[in-house]
């Protein structure tokens, strides 16, 4: 992850929590007091949050010692310690709520992601990611993928095209839609064509489409149509596709999977924070 972003991300997500001060914390204890807190996993998963950890903390007090005693995409077990925090008790209670939604979060899509990892079973296709994320936290949702062992689609509408049903429609068609960002864009830049039949995938691949996304298309049938797909031009299956089904997929023949459910409807992972004495 961007480190600079990060650490902006986290000054906001902090300010937005403690304001001007923490009205429970900063009277109960005195200055320099010093207590140590532990994250305490309660489910099974895959852990990621560890710069969240380290970094959130010492934003609040450089003199904090932080030992997170695992690495992202670690797996988990109920009981389990991730880290131990020591210092001013202050520090500690202001950082903890934050911290701990973040990694619960991040944690629950790096689960979810290697469930569907697991789920296809595939040495050939991967899963991905798709612009379905949290606002605010694209970047960490987006890493969060990764270390659960899935890989990353376009991060917004800024790199790469992608040309949906809509600009089709607006268009007048995929060739003309096709013709005009060519014309404008760099050689650095992909173009992405959603198509939801053959006849659109024949069009795309006559407009000189670099991606192919099948949306909404049946396993079997796009098994079909990859034959009909140049070796230089990559596939993509999306829509319709769940955990469940996603097996379904395995040879079909596509390059990628992408599946907007493992951010947008991942379940944060059960983790805990307790005083330690």
């Amino acid at each position: 992850m961007n480190q600079l972003k990060l650490r902006q991300q986290l000054e906001c997500f902090l300010n937005e929590d403690i304001g001007d001060g923490d009205k429970t914390s900063d009277i109960i204890f005195p200055n320099h007091q010093e207590g140590e807190i532990i994250f305490l996993a309660k489910s099974t998963g895959i852990f990621c949050g560890e710069d969240i950890i380290k970094l959130g903390f010492s934003l609040l007090d450089g003199k904090i010692d932080v030992q997170v005693h695992l690495e992202d995409g670690e797996r988990i077990e109920p009981g389990q310690t991730i880290a131990t925090v020591r210092g001013d008790i202050k520090n500690l209670l202001k950082g903890e709520r934050v911290i701990l939604n973040l990694i619960q979060r991040m944690s629950g899509i790096s689960t979810l992601t290697s469930k569907a990892v697991e789920a296809l079973n595939s040495s050939y296709t991967k899963i991905c990611d798709t612009r379905k994320t949290t606002p605010g936290l694209r970047m960490l949702e987006k890493y969060a993928v990764m270390v659960g062992g899935g890989f990353n689609h376009r991060f917004g509408l800024y790199d790469a095209v992608m040309i949906k049903d809509n600009h089709i429609s607006f268009a007048g068609g995929i060739k003309e839609a096709v013709r005009a960002v060519k014309q404008s864009i760099g050689h650095m830049i992909k173009v992405e064509v959603e198509t939801e039949s053959f006849e659109q995938m024949q069009d795309a691949l006559a407009a000189g489409a670099d991606v192919i996304m099948f949306d909404n298309i049946s396993p079997e049938d796009i098994a079909k149509w990859i034959p009909h797909v140049p070796e230089t031009v990559t596939t993509e299956a999306s829509g319709g596709i769940t955990l469940e089904n996603l097996p379904a997929y395995k040879d079909c023949g596509v390059d990628y999977i992408s599946l907007g459910f493992i951010t947008h409807s991942a379940t944060a992972l059960d983790i805990s924070v307790k005083a330690s004495f």
